[in-house]
């Protein structure tokens, strides 16, 4: 089958890498020419483990291109996916649909005379799926198409692994022959048994939002019940694991941190307030997931200088992780950057380091210095904060980190270490929850 990917960012350019490895042929198109270009050079835009391989093989077998000519890309396409940013707006907080838009007016224009399916793939509030169908036949009346939505629910880090072997497919259509297309689309997942969940769009559309505010609720939860924990002398880490083994909750997203960050859960959350709001329907409890979130990553930066005895006025921390999550470079929302400007509004000096993070970084704070590796970041500092639980700090060599410390303080917000094991070595330590 030929398919169009319309947005080469992070979701377009895994789902065509992905549709491609099962053996479609996909283009990719984008406006952006320069990133185009790097893709042709076999440059990814973007870190996520294994991607650079999956489109070279798929590039190598002649079922992967790039482009920025969409006639081109369209051409022959039984299925057309949208997956371009949809950001917050500035102001209110409502998804942006400017570029959902620019890309159903641009796909009418070229669509043929044979049936096509335009796939909104983009995280998209309830309803859009009838707007790009209405730009699209008010453009090209003659045009025998119609819209289905086809939500994506990829882990940043996990993103290849979650396309091939997902907990669910969920697709929302309007016509019979555009189920029969999106079948055929994911027909090679059918070996895996993936669950293939056939709704209405507006309900699709609905999913995904939902799916999001859910899992942010769950982080959101545990993170206050870590507050509560260290109040009263408890352990979140145990009351995590005593309510994640009662299979109605799960273990899932119950660690405890600094809040969540990332492309999608403050986004998401967002929009589906105000699409709630619109609608007469108003989400209390996300309401406040989204207030007791924000306010949470100050609060570990005011943590951090607690445990510094209450003054970081001219004093050096080194932080290690700044991107949301481990394996990405995404930086958008991460708890690193409120901590970093809590501790800069207190006057501390920040040092810190990342695996992937820092090219993102550079472009959001000001004022930090960049270390090369997780030592450096910590040689002459006053303490050590642990952001983002990367693999390369899950086992650091305590008695070099002891003896880099001008003071042996460590706090580390992702729960990484034990106690016992930090009082061992001589350092201070201050843990989330516990």
């Amino acid at each position: 089958m030929r398919i169009a990917m319309i947005g080469s960012g992070y979701v377009g350019l895994v789902s065509g890498a992905c549709f491609a490895d099962f053996g479609h042929q996909v283009a990719c198109v984008d406006t952006d020419a320069a990133k185009i270009a790097r893709l042709n050079d076999g440059r990814m835009p973007i870190y996520e483990p294994g991607l650079d391989e999956l489109v070279a093989r798929n590039v190598q077998a002649g079922r992967l291109t790039f482009t920025t000519d969409l006639a081109r890309g369209m051409a022959g396409a039984e299925a057309v996916f949208i997956a371009v940013g949809t950001p917050s707006r500035r102001g209110d907080g409502h998804a942006d649909l400017s570029y959902v838009h620019a890309a159903a007016r641009d796909i009418a224009a070229h669509l043929g005379s044979s049936f096509t399916v335009v796939v909104t793939k983009s995280t998209v509030p309830v309803g859009t799926g009838d707007e790009v169908e209405r730009i699209i036949r008010t453009a090209n009346p003659a045009a025998d198409v119609a819209v289905a939505s086809n939500p994506e629910f990829l882990r940043e880090g996990a993103a290849i692994a979650d396309f091939k072997r997902p907990d669910r497919i969920v697709i929302g259509v309007e016509d019979s022959r555009a189920r029969r297309v999106l079948e055929d689309v994911y027909r090679p997942l059918y070996l895996n048994q993936a669950p293939l969940l056939v709704t209405g769009r507006r309900t699709a559309e609905l999913t995904k939002y939902a799916a999001n505010a859910f899992l942010a609720t769950k982080i959101t939860f545990i993170n206050e019940m870590a507050d509560l924990a260290e109040k009263v002398g408890a352990n979140v880490q145990d009351v995590a694991r005593g309510i994640g083994l009662d299979n109605r909750i799960g273990p899932k997203f119950l660690n405890a941190g600094p809040g969540y960050g990332g492309s999608c859960f403050p986004k998401d959350t967002l929009a589906l307030v105000k699409t709630a709001q619109d609608h007469d329907a108003p989400t209390r409890i996300v309401e406040t997931v989204v207030q007791v979130n924000e306010q949470r990553k100050r609060a570990m930066g005011r943590k951090v200088i607690a445990a510094m005895g209450g003054d970081v006025r001219d004093r050096l921390v080194g932080v290690l992780g700044l991107t949301f999550k481990p394996n990405t470079d995404d930086m958008r929302d991460s708890p690193a950057i409120a901590i970093i400007q809590t501790l800069q509004d207190a006057g501390a000096r920040i040092t810190a380091y990342d695996p992937q993070g820092v090219a993102q970084a550079r472009q959001l704070l000001t004022d930090v210095t960049y270390a090369s590796d997780p030592y450096a970041a910590l040689d002459g500092a006053d303490a050590m904060v642990l952001v983002t639980e990367w693999d390369a700090f899950r086992a650091l060599d305590l008695a070099r980190v002891k003896s880099l410390l001008r003071q042996p303080v460590v706090v580390d917000l992702r729960n990484v270490y034990r106690p016992e094991e930090m009082a061992r070595h001589g350092l201070a330590y201050t843990g989330v929850g516990r």
